[in-house]
């Protein structure tokens, strides 16, 4: 029986010395342990028992691939994918949002959102001057925003990209960063 008291301390140990040794990378092994990237398929839902697939190969240009963990609608969307070809980021206009990017109950704002009347100015930080016509402005404008009568109201995203969330489950105010509590509707 007294030999009894000691085993169970040095099996927390030797179970706790495993843990720490199989943490710690050889001297002379440059190879650092990585966790395999998070893979999203939209055409299926994720099983926990089917096998890893191969995740996409992030090719030149910004990576945007934290943001689009949660934000997989901007994958693909025209003016995220211009930006990262050309080595602009979502945190090049909206900020690193660390807090933001590890929030799981989605309550924090990223650290820069455009309230409508900041758009056009945050795009003129990068983009001085328009290629297209005026006449080519507001035929695609009013294509694209007919319920917008008022040319005073057009900013940059009512012709590029389609850089809107379509439904959201939370709204800040874009000025203050705000939550905005109450009935969520489709976005415009």
């Amino acid at each position: 029986m007294r030999h009894r008291a000691w085993v169970i301390p040095f099996a927390a140990l030797t179970v706790a010395a495993l843990i720490y040794s199989a943490g710690q990378a050889d001297e002379n092994d440059t190879k650092k342990p990585t966790l395999p990237p998070l893979i999203i398929n939209r055409d299926k839902p994720l099983l926990l028992d089917d096998p890893p697939t191969e995740p996409k190969k992030h090719v030149g240009g910004a990576d945007n691939s934290a943001c689009f963990v949660c934000h997989t609608n901007y994958e693909e969307e025209p003016m995220a994918r211009w930006h990262a070809e050309e080595d602009v980021g979502c945190v090049d206009c909206h900020g690193k949002s660390f807090a933001h990017r590890n929030d799981e109950d989605n309550i924090t704002p990223p650290e820069t959102m455009f309230p409508l009347e900041k758009i056009d100015k945050a795009c003129k930080k990068c983009h001085g001057k328009h290629n297209a016509t005026a006449v080519d402005v507001i035929a695609r404008w009013q294509k694209r925003c007919p319920e917008k009568t008022n040319p005073q109201e057009i900013v940059c995203t009512d012709c590029h990209g389609q850089h809107r969330l379509k439904i959201r489950t939370v709204r800040w105010n874009k000025e203050t960063g705000e939550l905005i509590v109450g009935e969520q509707k489709a976005s415009k």
